[in-house]
């Protein structure tokens, strides 16, 4: 009895005990201590695709270090590292054995000429799980490789799509200030034509003309501060910031022509954390099928039993139990596997068709960007010249005020279509790189 309880002692020492741990609502605010916190973790963040960089969120934030600081504090991304632990507990269950099973009764003898208890008791292995310990494991590291894979893809595309919005919200305020000024300037001009109509020194149609002029850069201001405070707040989300948190952004690096499409399909092969997510969703599914084949054969139980009977007689003998595989033989089992098996190498080969598809796309809409930011550089010294003789001798009297207004608006729209140019090209710049998998500063020049 003694050593029964010392050894029941010892197992309740090694049991793990419950620790109720409630949910703590916060507002979002962050805090001068929390944002010296985020700094330092975002300075401190490795990945092969961002190497450490100093963060300061109150100075203009790069891109990197707009990617930094949503790797680190993004709440979807922060969610998928704690999901990413489950994946490592299941690694560690499956290596670890199986626990014995133990029996034991006792029956008193209500009749006859015995006087002892019947005792019997029984320890039980489990040899099956012992047979597919292995193979287990190699599914769990597998499935594991992919959740990890898959949480890199997951930083990654979020990352870009914090840089997406940071390079949109530049050249959003450049339309956005060029909208604000044609918006003033048409409304100007609509003034000065109404008090010319009210005098009857012009026709009414040109009252008229202004008049949607003016209506038109209207609603091109709104719509443009409308997408620039949708930037605004989608990149203060990405990176996990409260909404009325200030930012201040940096300029992006000069861009350049991309390599050839095949050149950045066989980067992609290489460096896509998805493709290799999905290798690995292919390796689980082998040791699943291997799985599967193996539990085909006979599930064996050994049991090893012990009785005293109520004669006083002392039996010891082991007991096996095992499936007899004469129907099922698990061939259900076996085929939804390997039909599973079929259909991951399918998506594996779709993904790869998408990805060449998605690469050449961009390729080409990146060619196509570029060209017209050229073109639209070019007229741009032009129309500056001649926006400023036609104000000049506007000054002068030789040309109607009106005129001058036509050919600055003229500018400003040509600056207009520059800057969407311009958005246009970092945009597809960013789109080209997060299809790659890896930073245009990788690539092959």
């Amino acid at each position: 009895m003694r050593v029964a309880a010392i050894m029941c002692v010892l197992m309740l020492a090694g049991c793990a005990s419950y620790t109720p741990r409630p949910l703590d609502s916060n507002s979002g605010a962050l805090a001068a201590p929390v944002a010296q916190v985020l700094e330092q973790q975002a300075s401190q963040i490795k990945r092969p695709w961002l190497a450490p960089v100093a963060v300061d969120l109150s100075a203009p934030l790069t891109p990197d270090a707009i990617a930094a600081v949503t790797v680190v504090n993004n709440p979807d991304l922060i969610a998928l590292r704690a999901r990413a632990g489950v994946s490592d507990a299941q690694v560690f269950s499956a290596g670890l054995l199986p626990d014995p099973t133990f029996s034991i009764g006792i029956s008193k003898v209500l009749s006859g000429p015995d006087t002892l208890h019947d005792l019997s008791s029984a320890l039980g292995f489990d040899l099956n799980a012992l047979r597919t310990r292995a193979v287990r494991r190699q599914q769990a590291v597998a499935q594991d490789k992919q959740v990890r894979l898959d949480l890199a893809w997951a930083e990654w595309q979020t990352a870009g799509q914090a840089r997406l919005q940071a390079v949109r919200i530049l050249r959003l305020e450049t339309i956005a200030t060029m909208a604000r000024a044609s918006h003033d300037a048409a409304r100007s001009l609509l003034e000065r034509v109404n008090r010319a109509a009210l005098r009857g020194d012009i026709a009414g149609d040109r009252l008229q003309a202004a008049s949607l002029a003016a209506n038109g850069a209207h609603e091109t201001m709104v719509a443009s501060e409308s997408d620039l405070a949708t930037a605004r707040m989608e990149l203060r989300k990405l990176m996990g910031l409260p909404p009325g948190f200030p930012l201040a952004l940096a300029a992006p690096a000069p861009l350049a022509a991309p390599p050839s499409a095949e050149t950045l399909f066989a980067i992609a092969l290489e460096n896509r954390t998805d493709l290799a997510a999905l290798q690995a969703g292919y390796e689980a599914q082998e040791a699943t099928v291997h799985q599967e084949v193996m539990a085909q054969f006979p599930n064996l139980g050994l049991t090893l039993n012990s009785q005293r009977d109520s004669a006083g007689n002392f039996l010891l003998g082991p007991s096996i139990d095992f499936t007899l595989p004469l129907w099922n033989r698990n061939r259900g089992a076996i085929a939804v596997e390997r039909a599973t098996r079929e259909a991951l190498r399918a998506e594996y080969d779709a993904r790869l068709f998408q990805t060449r598809a998605d690469i050449a796309a961009a390729s080409a809409g990146i060619v196509i960007a570029l060209q017209r930011r050229a073109e639209s550089l070019a007229d741009i010294p032009k129309l500056e010249h001649f926006a400023d003789a036609s104000r000049q001798a506007a000054k002068r009297g030789d040309l109607s005020l009106e005129t001058a207004d036509n050919a600055e608006q003229t500018l400003r729209d040509r600056r207009m279509q520059l800057a969407q140019a311009q958005q246009n090209c970092d945009e597809q710049m960013i789109a080209l790189e997060l299809l790659t998998g890896t930073p245009k500063e990788a690539w092959p020049r």
